[in-house]
C-alpha cells in the first residue's frame, strides 16, 4: 500500500460526499413535487408524458396497487427485450450483421438489464448491434435504475407518512427520477467521457495500423452514452467484453475517478435525500456513516490482501514489493483497483476495471462478501436505502429485545408484521445464492463450466449466483456462463434477488405509511447516534456472515490457508 493510493481513495470519497449534499437536497425536492431549476424545461415535458400514457399524477397508489404497477412495468420490458435481442438480425444499425441472440442468452440478458444487474454472458463488441446496445440495454440502464429510485421513495413515504393509505405513484417516481435526475446527470457525463477520449458513434468498427505494420479491426460504437447512464444507475453492463479495463471504455485516470464518482454519488445522495424528507437529517448521516465505515473497511482489506502479494510469487522471486498485479490495468494500480472492486460491489454496479478471479483469496473475498451483505453498501440506486431500511427496521427490533420495549424507528412502532416481512426480505439472498450454488456444485453439466480445481472453482460458482441474485452483474472471469443452466438458473436467481425481495419490502411501506407517527420520548432508543451505527453495522456483519460464512469457508478462506501453505491447483 501507498501513501499515494489512499490519497486517490480518499480525495474520491470526499468529492462524492461534498457533491452529494446538494444532490441530495435536489433529489428530495423533486420527490416531494417542488419546483426546481430544471422544471421551466422539463415540466412540459413530464406533463406531455402523462398525457400520453394516461397518467393522473394527482392519483396516488396504496402499496399494492404501487407493487402490481411496478411488477407489470417491468414484465413487459422484459418481454419487449427479450424479443428484440431474438430478432437483432432484422433490426437496423447493425454494421457487423450480427444474428439473434439464443432463446436462454436472450432470456438471461432482458432479465439482467430490467432487473439493473447486468450479468453478460456475452462479449459486447461480439454479440450486440448498436440498436440492441442503445435501444435495448442503454434504455433499460434508466429504466431499472428509475424503478429502484421508486421504490426506496415508496418506503421513505411510509416513514414520513401518518395515517396514509397510499405510498406514492409508480410511474409519477420513475418518471420524476428519469427526466430530473438520471437523464440530466448521464447527458452531462457522457459528454465529459466524449471528451476524455470515449468513442461515440454509430460506425461499427474502425481499421487501424500496428507498429509492425499489420492492420487490425477495433470495434467501437455509441460507448459513451452507455458508460454513462451504466455507472449512474448502478448498473454496470459494459460496452465492451473487458468492460472499464478496456481502454475504449476508460481511456484515463481521470475517466476511471469520474466513473467510481458516478457510482456512487447517486446512491449515496438518496440517502440525505431520505433524511431530509423524514423531517431529520441525522437519521440520513447514521444510515451513511454504516454504509461507509463498511465500505472503506473492504477497501483497507482489498488494497492490503493484493499490495501483500502471493507466497509463490515471492518465492520465484517477481517483484515482491509490487503485489499482485495479476488481472490488474497497470495504469491503474493495485491502490484504485481495490477501490473500483469494492464499490461496485458494495454497490450493486458489477463493473470491473479489474478481474477479480486473478485478486489474491482474500482480496476476491471482499467483493464476495460485500455482494452477499446485501448490497447496501451503499447499495444500488435506491435499492440500497430501502435495503439498508430493511437491516434498521431488523436493527430496533433487536434493541426492543434487549430493553423489553415495542421498538420505534423514525416514530414508527414496528410490530410483528414489519419484522416479519423484513426477514422474508433478507431471506431471498441466501435462497438463491446457496440453493442454485449448491445444485450447481454437484451437477456435470454445471461444473463442466467452472474454469479453476479446488476451492477457487467453488468461489467462481458461489459469486456468479450472489452476483445474480444480488443484482450486481460482476463475476470471476474464469466461469464459462454462456449455457443453458448457467443463463436460466442466473436468470431466476436475478428475478429473486430483484422482486422478491420487492414485494415484502413494499408490504413494510404500507402497513408502516397506515400507522400514526409518534413523537420521540424519553424511552425512545435514539437511531442518529453512534450506538444505533454499530448496532447496525453488527446486525448487517450478523446476518451476512452466519448465512454464508460455510460457503466462504469452503471456498476463498479454504484458498487463503492454502495458498499460504504454498499449494495451487
Amino acid at each position: 500500500m501507498t501513501s499515494n493510493g489512499w490519497l486517490q481513495i480518499i480525495l474520491l470519497f470526499a468529492v462524492v460526499i461534498l457533491t452529494a449534499i446538494p444532490l441530495g437536497r435536489y433529489m428530495a425536492r423533486v420527490y416531494a413535487g417542488e419546483r426546481t431549476f430544471l422544471s421551466a424545461v422539463l415540466g412540459p415535458v413530464e406533463r406531455l408524458l402523462y398525457g400520453a400514457a394516461g397518467v393522473d399524477p394527482r392519483n396516488e397508489q396504496g402499496w399494492l396497487g404501487y407493487t402490481l404497477a411496478m411488477l407489470l412495468f417491468n414484465g413487459l420490458g422484459v418481454l419487449l427485450l427479450f424479443a428484440l435481442l431474438r430478432f437483432q438480425g432484422l433490426l437496423p444499425w447493425n454494421p457487423q450483421g450480427f444474428s439473434g441472440l439464443s432463446a436462454d442468452l436472450a432470456f438471461n440478458t432482458a432479465v439482467s438489464f430490467v432487473t439493473n444487474t447486468n450479468w453478460q454472458s456475452y462479449a459486447g463488441e461480439a454479440t450486440m448491434s448498436n440498436f440492441s446496445q442503445m435501444v435495448g440495454l442503454t434504455v433499460q440502464n434508466f429504466l431499472s435504475a428509475a424503478t429502484g429510485l421508486a421504490l426506496a421513495i415508496a418506503l421513505v413515504r411510509g416513514f414520513a407518512r401518518s395515517n396514509a393509505k397510499a405510498v406514492g405513484n409508480f410511474f409519477v417516481d420513475m418518471t420524476r427520477s428519469t427526466l430530473y435526475i438520471l437523464l440530466p446527470l448521464a447527458l452531462v457525463t457522457a459528454v465529459a467521457l466524449i471528451a476524455m477520449g470515449m468513442p461515440q458513434t454509430l460506425d461499427g468498427q474502425v481499421a487501424a495500423t500496428t507498429l509492425d505494420g499489420a492492420q487490425q479491426t477495433i470495434a467501437v460504437g455509441p460507448v459513451a452514452s452507455q458508460i454513462a447512464i451504466k455507472q449512474l444507475g448502478t448498473n454496470g453492463g459494459g460496452f465492451f467484453n473487458a468492460n472499464a479495463a478496456h481502454p475504449f471504455e476508460n481511456p484515463t485516470a481521470l475517466t476511471n475517478m469520474l466513473q467510481v464518482w458516478q457510482m456512487l454519488v447517486i446512491s449515496v445522495a438518496i440517502v440525505f435525500a431520505f433524511g431530509q424528507l423524514v423531517g431529520d437529517k441525522r437519521q440520513g448521516h447514521a444510515l451513511l456513516a454504516a454504509m461507509l465505515i463498511l465500505l472503506v473497511s473492504g477497501v483497507a482489506i482489498a488494497y492490503w490482501a493484493e499490495a501483500a502479494g502471493t507466497p509463490t510469487l515471492m518465492a520465484a522471486g517477481l517483484d515482491p514489493a509490487g503485489g499482485n498485479m495479476e488481472g490488474k490495468e497497470v495504469r491503474f494500480g493495485l491502490g484504485l483497483s481495490a477501490l473500483w472492486a469494492a464499490v461496485t460491489t458494495g454497490l450493486s454496479t458489477g463493473s470491473v476495471n479489474a478481474m477479480h478471479g486473478s485478486f489474491t483469496p482474500i482480496g476476491g473475498l471482499v467483493p464476495l462478501v460485500l455482494i452477499k451483505l446485501g448490497e447496501i453498501l451503499p447499495g444500488g440506486v435506491g435499492s440500497g436505502l430501502y435495503g439498508m431500511l430493511v437491516m434498521a427496521i431488523i436493527a430496533v427490533f433487536v434493541a426492543g429485545l434487549m430493553v423489553g420495549r415495542t421498538p420505534e424507528y423514525l416514530g414508527k412502532k414496528i410490530e410483528a408484521r414489519e419484522v416479519k416481512m423484513a426477514i422474508l426480505a433478507v431471506l431471498i439472498l441466501p435462497l438463491a445464492v446457496l440453493g442454485f450454488s449448491g445444485v450447481s456444485a454437484v451437477l456435470p453439466d454445471a461444473l463442466a463450466g467452472v474454469g479453476n480445481a479446488g476451492p477457487h472453482g467453488l468461489s467462481e460458482i458461489l459469486y456468479a449466483y450472489a452476483s445474480g441474485a444480488g443484482n450486481n452483474g460482476s463475476a470471476f472471469a474464469s466461469l464459462s456462463a454462456n449455457t443453458p443452466w448457467y443463463n436460466t438458473t442466473i436468470g431466476f436467481a436475478m428475478l429473486l434477488g430483484r422482486f422478491a425481495y420487492i414485494v415484502p419490502m413494499m408490504a413494510i411501506a404500507g402497513s408502516l405509511a397506515a400507522k400514526t407517527r409518534l413523537a420521540a420520548s424519553s424511552g425512545t432508543f435514539p437511531t442518529h447516534g453512534p450506538l444505533f451505527v454499530g448496532l447496525l453495522i453488527g446486525v448487517i456483519l450478523i446476518l451476512g456472515g452466519l448465512q454464508f460464512f460455510p460457503a466462504f469457508a469452503l471456498g476463498p478462506i479454504a484458498e487463503q490457508v492454502q495458498m499460504l501453505a504454498g499449494k495451487t491447483f
